[in-house]
């Protein structure tokens, strides 16, 4: 927008309030290129469309300058509380209101809303942009006008629609002056100074529709909108608060497990009582992929000073550890998305991990008061092993059990008599898993000090050790070959015992390689090589094999299981090495030379890089980077398909991008949960999150085995294109189908804005596509397409998706809430009926489909808060209450006609028997009432089942 058109047009808006203006300001109203009252903000004459906030001059409601971000309220989110307070010593500029449609088509060309093509649109917020178009416009805006950018990313990805949808290797640079998106905390110091969602375009006077841009007369007011008409994306990574204050607030240092991010304010579908200035997201889980037509943002300007980031561990950091290589270029290398990178954070002594599977670059940080070296990822991928003492010292030294997930369970001490350093897995020849370790792992350059100390295993599962065994003298902590042949170990010396022919280990030779120079970081290869990598001190023998000489640490050396030199890998230019480790792979000998994971010493000694190195053509990719990153460890397990199958693997599968949306991650797992369960399912559950969250396949009678395709968001005709593409054609066994009849919500339509994935989202995926190219593979299912599936990318948190067939395992109970949201106006479809005629007749079409099949149905209509009964709509998405009564009564006369359906009401209006304590909010149920509710459902299929 030009400057002159920005102008021209606020005028136009306010200039009717001028007289108002006068009799409420007095002298003190200033008229410069906007209006403001008693305002210190300022036009930045600099960046058009934007205004200057000076920060230590800005008052909030209080009277304050701090930003208060979230709420002491007992019953908001448990990511909206305590309250934290940010303190800002910059200035920074924002938009005075949302990007509008024709300021985005100006930079990027084009826009995905079709609302924004329409007559006298130009002035509309621009929506249905995911954060990662927010910040490609951000960016090019920053260049056009000639500055640096705040974004740096390696790819992207588009939808079908050209909306960006994955940005890999995306970095936020605070430091940098440029245009991006304003901070949490900036946007609640912009907003706090005038807070009135009450006068903003909301669903009380918006007509359920977006609005121009501050269009809304009101006689306060610089920045525009921000309590209405359309919801913002801000900067930050959706971290969590602690009752603190903190200078410079810019988020969490990454998203968590599923990336959630931020978004703010109200928008025309809100009640102004829902919308609160503490509000953080939305309905659903908000990742950088989401987008929808009510959300929009504003642009923000200016670098922001000592930037710092507080983990979920509430504790506040002025440096993050940012993940360098994306989850799609780690699978190009490894050929698998089912990698974990485990390193230790030297600045606070703690583990930190990488779960490529989970597509979203998090580096999670477990907290703890043990120190942790050495860590080491099990042969499953679940558990990490690790010790309290370090390679090359000698002393006490504990090791340690842990799950690499986010849970809070602690360590399980490692149980035996004395030291235990540098452990490390083993997988015995009966399957059983081990763990091999050293008395005692310091300086093995004396000869008598080093068979002093010894190398022991002791058996682990299920929780329990068993009685340890010590293999054999000397402290051989650098590995031990799979057929019990060669054993190695550094910290001063190339030491290796050496098993002559048809014996053991036990009856092994002790010898030293590398002609006794220095060497250490010795690490075995697992694949059966018997590849030994090690570090030197730039010594003679290293030296006359690279053909010149080098410092200590420049080379990465690999010998044959003889100890002679066959590789050196050179370390990037102004880099050394240091403590270097095989990949661990446990699907057997790599092909292309393997992978080794090390980190990266700079000229200052500091370790500020994690990298993989390519043995095969000595490539080093960045993984992770930080301050001080310490002694790595990389698990892969690579995907193990039928030699039957002749699939696509770019292709089958493929149901889900790195850095989704949740809705896709769901899908992704519920496709899953198809093909795995295709012949086992007699029962399966459809609808939104309601059943997602609210009935339970396990607690059925062993009769049934159920399956809950539950997804967000969803429609009924979600669950009528799932029914027929997928599900009746591949589960033969099928003789129930639980439909949720979302009566609320029944103003959804079958088509553009609705929330029907096959018609939104479907051509986004290769996996969908490919499998509607081979008409959903009506012809039978093909064999490896469930392996394609379970190892594309997924979620690190799988188990929520997956370990209760369906059921979404991570539904915490709250309460029904005493006052429920309404997000829409209970009076709206009295005026669309034909939207709800719509819905039936997609009941219909299942009922129908499902008659053929001599499949039953039932049509579930899940409770809500009692309290609606005290408004005038029927739920949480509105209906007229007497509407309602009218529509179910409808539902309930079906059964009459097409006796395989039943309407099964557990709301009946209100007066249901599902107590607070059953909830997890307004509309969804927690574990016990998802208890309750199945244990009812299971008594219906049983009276069916006792009719046969």
């Amino acid at each position: 927008m030009s400057k002159s058109f920005a102008h021209t047009f606020f005028f136009e808006k306010v200039l009717f309030l001028v007289p108002f203006l006068l009799v409420f300001s007095g002298c003190d109203t200033f008229f410069g290129d906007h209006v403001w009252l008693n305002a210190p903000v300022e036009t930045d004459n600099a960046h058009d469309g934007l205004i200057l906030v000076r920060a230590s001059k800005v008052k909030n409601s209080s009277g304050g300058t701090l930003s208060y971000l979230g709420t002491y309220a007992a019953k908001a989110k448990a990511s909206e509380r305590p309250q934290l307070r940010a303190a800002l010593n910059y200035d920074f500029s924002m938009g005075m209101h949302e990007v509008t449609c024709a300021e985005f088509k100006s930079i990027m060309g084009t826009t995905f809303d079709e609302r924004c093509n329409g007559e006298e649109s130009d002035l509309l917020p621009v929506t249905k942009v995911t954060y990662y178009d927010a910040v490609l416009y951000s960016n090019e805006r920053s260049k056009r006008e000639g500055y640096d950018t705040a974004y740096t990313y390696t790819s992207t990805s588009v939808d079908v629609t050209g909306s960006c949808i994955t940005m890999e290797g995306l970095v936020f640079h605070p430091e940098v002056d440029a245009y991006r998106l304003p901070t949490e905390a900036e946007w609640i110091m912009a907003a706090d100074r005038d807070w009135n969602p009450s006068g903003e375009w909301n669903a009380l006077n918006s007509d359920f529709e977006p609005k121009k841009v501050c269009s809304y007369a009101r006689l306060r007011g610089d920045f525009c909108d921000m309590g209405g008409n359309v919801k913002e994306w801000v900067a930050d990574w959706l971290g969590y608060f602690k009752d603190t204050t903190i200078t410079n607030y810019v988020g969490g240092p990454d998203g968590g497990v599923l990336g959630e991010r931020v978004i703010k304010g109200g928008s025309y579908r809100n009640d102004p009582s829902a919308i609160k200035l503490y509000g953080r997201g939305d309905v659903y889980i908000v990742t950088s992929a989401t987008k929808s037509d009510y959300l929009g943002f504003r642009l923000a300007f200016g670098k922001i000073p000592n930037a710092v980031w507080m983990g979920r561990d509430g504790h506040a950091r002025d440096s993050r550890i940012i993940p360098m290589a994306s989850a799609t270029v780690v699978k190009n290398n490894l050929d698998t998305y089912r990698t974990k990178l485990v390193f230790r954070n030297d600045v606070t002594g703690n583990l930190a991990y990488v779960d490529y599977v989970n597509g979203t670059l998090s580096v999670t940080e477990i907290s703890d008061s043990i120190d942790s070296f050495h860590p080491d990822i099990s042969p499953d991928g679940r558990l990490v092993v690790y010790c309290t003492g370090m390679e090359g010292v000698s002393g006490k030294s504990e090791a340690y059990i842990r799950a690499l997930s986010t849970s809070n369970a602690k360590p399980l001490k490692v149980k035996v008599n004395g030291n235990v350093s540098i452990p490390r897995w083993r997988v015995l020849e009966n399957g059983d898993t081990a763990i091999v370790y050293v008395s005692d792992a310091g300086n093995n350059k004396n000869d008598g000090e080093f068979k002093s100390k010894s190398t022991w295993l002791v058996k682990y599962g299920n929780g329990r050790f068993g009685t340890p065994q010590k293999l054999f003298d000397g402290a051989y902590h650098g590995g031990i070959s799979s057929d019990n042949r060669l054993a190695v170990t550094g910290a001063r010396l190339l030491r290796a015992r050496v098993a002559p022919a048809g014996k053991t280990l036990a009856d092994g030779r002790d010898t030293v390689w590398y002609n006794g120079e220095q060497a250490c970081n010795v690490s075995l290869a697992n694949d059966g090589s018997k590849r030994v990598a090690f570090l030197d001190f730039g010594g003679k023998t290293g030296a006359e094999f690279v053909g010149k000489s080098y410092g200590t640490h420049e080379r990465l050396l690999i010998a044959d299981s003889t100890g002679k030199l066959i590789k050196a890998i050179a370390s990037p230019e102004g880099f050394s090495f240091d403590h270097a480790e095989w990949a661990l792979n446990y699907a057997g000998s790599d092909s292309d030379g393997g992978f080794i994971v090390a980190t990266l010493t700079n000229a200052n000694g500091a370790h500020t890089k994690v990298v993989l190195v390519n043995v095969g053509d000595g490539s080093i990719l960045d993984l992770v980077e930080g301050d001080e990153l310490w002694h790595p460890s990389i698990w892969r397990q690579k995907i193990n398909v039928p030699e039957t199958s002749k699939l696509d693997p770019d292709s089958a599968g493929v149901y889900l991008y790195p850095s989704d949306k949740w809705e896709s991650v769901i899908m992704r797992y519920k496709m899953n949960l198809l093909w795995k369960y295709r012949d086992s399912a007699n029962v399966a559950i459809l609808g939104s999150s309601r059943p997602m969250f609210g009935v339970t396949p396990l607690s059925f009678d062993k009769k049934f085995f159920a399956v809950n395709f539950g997804q967000t968001p969803n429609s009924i005709y979600m669950s009528r294109d799932f029914l027929n593409n997928y599900i009746f054609r591949h589960m033969k066994n099928l003789k129930y189908v639980v439909v949720s009849l979302d009566i609320d919500f029944w103003h959804k339509i079958d088509g553009p804005g609705g929330d029907n994935f096959f018609y939104t989202d479907f051509e986004n995926y290769p996996g969908y596509v490919y499998d509607r190219n081979h008409e959903f593979w009506d012809a039978g299912y093909p064999d490896g397409l469930l392996e394609y599936t379970e190892s594309s990318v997924g979620s690190s948190d799988e188990s929520y998706y997956m370990k209760d067939r369906g059921r979404y395992a991570n539904a915490n109970c709250g309460s029904w809430r005493e006052e429920p949201e309404i997000e829409q106006d209970s009076v709206y479809l009295d005026d669309h009926w034909n939207l709800i005629d719509d819905s039936k007749a997609a009941l219909m079409t299942i009922i129908k489909e499902a008659a053929k099949r001599d499949i039953r149905v039932v049509g579930l209509i899940f409770p809500q808060s009692p309290a609606y009964a005290k408004t005038g709509a029927f739920g949480r998405y509105g209906l007229r209450r007497s509407s309602a009564k009218k529509l179910i009564s409808e539902l309930e006369s079906l059964h009459k006609e097409y006796p395989n359906f039943v309407l099964m009401d557990e709301n009946k209006m209100g007066e249901h028997d599902y107590t607070d304590l059953m909830a997890v909010d307004e509309d969804h149920l927690c574990y016990g009432g998802s208890y309750i509710l199945t244990s009812r459902l299971n008594r219906l299929l049983l009276s069916w089942e006792a009719e046969k």
